[in-house]
Parts: C-alpha cells; sequence; structure tokens
C-alpha cells in the first residue's frame, strides 16, 4: 500500500490568522492556506471594502478583520473574537509590509520605532495572544515574516532590518517554550519576489535591477506563490518535526556570488 503523502499537507479542519494577508505575499500565504482546506482569518489595516475585493474570489473559507497591529494593547481582543467565530485557532502567520526606506540622516528615532512596532512588537503580541487558543486545540503552528534583511546587509532600512534579525531570536526562544506544548515555530525570508513593491523600486532603475538578478543564481525573481506554498508546507503536519528554522524562498540569492 502506498504512503499517504497528501494527507500530511491537508489542512481541512485547521484555522489560520494571516496578517497582513490582503495584499502581497500575505495575499498568496492566504490562498495556499485556503486551497489546502483551512479557515482563514484575515487581520488588516485596509478598509474593508479593499480588503474584501482581493479576498472576496476565495469564497467563505477566508474572513477579514480591521485592525491596526501597532495597536498592541488591542490585539488580544481581535485574536479572541477571531478564535469565538472560528472555533479554535491552529495557525498564526504573521506578515506585515512598510519598509520605510530612508537613509540614516533621514530617518528619524520615531521612524525607527514605528517599524518594529509593527513588525517586531506586533508579531510578539499576535503570538502571545493566539498561543493560548493553540495550547487548547493541542498544538499549533506559529510562522513569521523575516527577511533577506535578517542576514545581510542593505541600505536606507535600518528600522526593518533590525526588526526582520530580531524575529529570528523570536523564532528561536518561542521555539524553546512552545515545543513541549506541539507548537512549532518558524520563519520565511523572502527573497525578490514580483510584487508591486518590487516593481516600484525596479522599473525605474535598470541597474538595480541587473544587480539583484546578477545576485540570484536561478536568474530570477521569485512568485508570490513561492512563499504561499513554504507557508502552507510549514504550517501543515508535514513539518511537524521543522521547528526554531527560518527558510529563505530566493532562488539561492543568500549563497550567489
Amino acid at each position: 500500500m502506498l504512503f499517504d503523502t497528501a494527507k500530511y499537507y491537508d489542512l481541512s479542519g485547521k484555522t489560520a490568522i494571516v496578517t497582513g494577508g490582503a495584499t502581497g505575499l500575505g495575499l498568496a500565504i492566504t490562498k495556499c492556506l485556503a486551497g489546502a482546506g483551512a479557515k482563514v482569518a484575515v487581520i488588516g489595516s485596509s478598509p474593508y471594502e479593499k480588503a474584501e475585493s482581493a479576498l472576496s474570489p476565495l469564497g467563505n473559507a477566508v474572513r477579514y478583520y480591521r485592525h491596526d497591529l501597532t495597536k498592541t494593547g488591542e490585539t488580544p481582543a481581535v485574536i479572541s473574537r477571531i478564535a469565538d467565530d472560528l472555533g479554535r485557532l491552529d495557525i498564526l502567520v504573521s506578515n506585515a509590509g512598510n519598509h520605510c526606506k530612508k537613509s540614516l540622516e533621514e530617518m528619524t528615532v520615531e521612524d525607527y520605532e514605528s517599524v518594529l512596532k509593527l513588525h517586531l512588537s506586533g508579531g510578539f503580541a499576535a503570538a502571545k495572544a493566539a498561543v493560548p487558543y493553540m495550547k487548547q486545540a493541542g498544538g499549533g503552528r506559529i510562522l513569521f515574516m523575516a527577511s533577506m534583511t535578517s542576514y545581510i546587509g542593505q541600505p536606507y532600512v535600518a528600522g526593518y532590518a533590525s526588526a526582520k534579525a530580531g524575529i529570528l531570536g523570536l523564532v528561536h526562544t518561542l521555539t524553546a517554550e512552545l515545543a513541549p506544548f506541539n507548537i512549532t515555530v518558524n520563519a520565511i525570508a523572502p527573497g525578490w519576489i514580483d510584487t508591486p513593491m518590487f516593481h516600484k523600486a525596479t522599473d525605474n532603475d535598470p541597474p538595480r535591477l541587473a544587480k539583484i538578478l546578477g545576485r540570484i543564481p536561478a536568474g530570477r525573481v521569485g512568485d508570490p506563490m513561492d512563499i504561499g506554498l513554504c507557508a502552507a508546507f510549514l504550517c501543515s503536519d508535514a513539518a511537524s518535526y521543522i521547528s526554531g528554522s527560518c527558510i529563505p524562498v530566493d532562488g539561492g540569492a543568500l549563497i550567489g556570488f
């Protein structure tokens, strides 16, 4: 009899939260989790009308909750509402945008702290609020979005790079704390991905695009669904023995010459 591999990737009966899940990489993650059978609650700061236009093609598998993740004091109530609405909570994907691209001279301390609050403090607050529900469910998956800047130096993103490097420390610590409860904690470090943000940065800058492509052994930028599919894997039973890891999805860019 053949081994039933497919069942380990099936998320039917699971419920997930994806922050920033209505746009960009977050939307790709939402699509992949829902496509694997999960019910997905998307948290975002966009108006309902804008978010619903992106999420409505996914049908009843996805619900949208408007919340500013920098308002960390309000996050537990939002997580509690989602857990009540969906009946349980198995998966949290902490994803956020906002680079605040400024030089050291231009960036204020307030700019720096605002980026840390969104990416690092906001992600921590969501995880802290979600963990009790995962314990009740007998286990869970927490997935953070790291970055190439978790590993390499890029100019003009001091706040973003600090936050994304901090994500790695958070992944390691939470893994050590939560492993006894069957909760895995991992991260994805996306490389250069074909998103509107990427095009905004490169469409009018051919030298920069050439430099980026020259660093990627695969010779191309990634598709958002590359991130979504990796997220679905890490949130599945197929990845039950993977925790404390950060997987670069970058076409080899981190080791590119």
